[in-house]
């Protein structure tokens, strides 16, 4: 167990390094590309340190599970697919409230950019809703299954869309990505270009992927030595080993109070994993209702809609509820 816990303490140390790295290349491409911090946040950051919890799914429907038992691939699946936005809403919020707390206070105003939050939310409540009700629909109905997996996909492209077309407005309103420090590279006596900021962006996400592939592997040891079922595993585990990237970009960004890179690196990459990955569940793995999946989907819809409710208005305490829903659930799955 003592090794498990040394190789957990090293992964997470690369994950800090990759995600200072990472957060560091993608101020300066928002900065060289002339765009709006809610495009760096919401697509650029949130797609790229999705990937961790992006591959675990994929790799667990795709390509099984050492055992070979199709039934625990597709169990990890469904558990990773949902357990990362009930991660984000919950648990990562809270997260960042807390080092929020720190500089401004319980009642400290956190200022996102209200409409690409509202935009993020908004999209992310719809398609999660719709696919929470694809788990009602019986697998004798393949045609209507595809149907609300195609509509998905659609959601996500529009929302791209939306996103990349509010980019000018809010760039002229003083909302354009600033980077605030020299890059990295530029530091070891390299020019600023496009070379080295694309150089910096694959190291710091090459080295995310890195960590948290490392990170799952010690936390999946862990885990079976404590006998947890693999949809528990993937559902209240997993997650906190891939949803570390976004988490601590978005600490790094509240610290340095660009609140709407660190709320759009989190709201971002919930309508990734909420659009694309339960597309790809709904189409491929049974996404049938159980006790654990239903109430992690309630709380995390619950979640995100309190954070809905509050865009324009949040203080630090609010977010501090996040963390008690995410113990809530935590009481509802072990119980």
């Amino acid at each position: 167990m003592l090794s498990e816990l040394a190789g957990l303490g090293l992964m997470l140390l690369v994950i800090l390094l990759a995600a200072e790295v990472f957060t560091n290349a993608l101020e300066h491409l928002g900065e060289k590309l002339k765009i709006s911090e809610g495009v760096t946040g919401s697509l650029f950051a949130a797609v790229g340190t999705a990937m961790p919890e992006t591959l675990v799914p994929l790799l667990a429907i795709f390509g099984g599970t050492a055992s070979g038992d199709v039934m625990v691939s597709e169990e990890i699946g469904v558990g990773a697919i949902l357990g990362a936005p009930l991660m984000l809403s919950t648990l990562s919020t809270c997260l960042m409230a807390l080092f929020a707390w720190q500089k401004r206070g319980v009642q400290g105003a956190l200022k996102p950019e209200k409409s690409g939050l509202k935009r993020d939310l908004d999209t992310f409540l719809g398609a999660f809703a719709l696919a929470a009700l694809a788990m009602f629909v019986p697998h004798e109905q393949p045609f209507v299954r595809a149907a609300i997996s195609a509509v998905l996909v659609l959601l996500y492209f529009l929302y791209i869309l939306r996103t990349l077309k509010a980019s000018a407005a809010l760039v002229g309103e003083g909302h354009a990505t600033q980077a605030g420090d020299a890059m990295f590279l530029a530091r070891a006596g390299l020019p600023t270009n496009w070379l080295t900021i694309l150089l910096q962006l694959g190291l710091g996400l090459g080295l995310l992927v890195y960590g948290a592939d490392g990170f799952i592997q010690h936390v999946d040891r862990a885990s079976h030595r404590l006998g947890i079922s693999a949809l528990l595993l993937a559902l209240m585990v997993v997650p906190i080993a891939t949803e570390l990237p976004e988490k601590i970009n978005s600490i790094l960004w509240i610290r340095k109070r660009k609140d709407t890179l660190a709320f759009g690196n989190i709201t971002g990459a919930m309508v990734f994993q909420g659009t694309l990955l339960p597309a790809i569940g709904i189409a491929l793995t049974p996404w049938a209702p159980q006790k654990e999946v239903f109430a992690g989907i309630a709380i995390t819809l619950l979640a995100a809609g309190w954070l809905r409710y509050l865009a324009g208005r949040i203080r630090v305490w609010h977010l501090l509820l996040n963390g008690v829903l995410y113990a809530v659930y935590l009481a509802i799955g072990l119980s």
